[in-house]
């Protein structure tokens, strides 16, 4: 299924620059929102959406409808591109000026963020554990709620992708993240 805005993905590819003015309007209010409650500062999600629309213009060849949804696709690299800004800002903030004006990296103090065979094993189950509750959930439910978490798609769009009212995918959910959380907790 193609939506309208793979269709300007697609068009964005041949550098269609009529294709840019359409696409922002239909993406920036939920890009803003991602950016804005990833970074937590709007004046730096603002930079940050202009930077993630100059990546879209030289990016959008490699987009693939047959993979997924536009959206999808934009969103996974406005989401990539706040994680490439918060990786960053340690190494900003981590450098300061020390007595006799020499540079000092406050990074050298801390411990080394590299996970350990401990702790990737924990990951590693908590992750099977996460599947594994999926797999409890009704597939109707286990896909909206990945289409809405991983992929951006709002609730409209689900709703309609599954055919059902606003207020049903709404609870859908809802319910089904309250599901998840009771596996987990289990």
């Amino acid at each position: 299924m193609t939506d309208d805005i793979s269709i300007l993905l697609q068009r964005l590819a041949t550098q269609d620059r009529s294709a840019l003015r359409s696409l922002y309007p239909l993406v920036a209010p939920k890009l803003m929102g991602l950016l804005t409650r990833m970074l937590g500062d709007r004046a730096e999600a603002e930079d940050a959406l202009q930077e993630v629309m100059i990546r879209l213009w030289q990016r959008a060849a490699s987009y693939d409808p047959q993979k997924g949804t536009g959206l999808g696709w934009i969103c996974a690299i406005a989401r990539n591109h706040a994680l490439d800004r918060l990786r960053a800002r340690p190494a900003a903030r981590g450098r300061r000026m020390v007595s006799g004006g020499e540079d000092s990296d406050i990074l050298d103090t801390i411990a080394d963020p590299a996970m350990g065979v401990e702790d990737t094993t924990m990951l590693r189950a908590r992750m099977q554990a996460v599947l594994a509750c999926f797999g409890e959930l009704p597939e109707d439910r286990a896909r909206a709620v990945k289409g809405a978490y991983l992929m951006g798609l709002s609730y409209q769009d689900l709703a309609t992708q599954f055919d059902v009212p606003l207020n049903t995918m709404r609870t859908w959910l809802r319910r089904a993240l309250i599901s998840l959380r009771e596996c987990l907790d289990r």
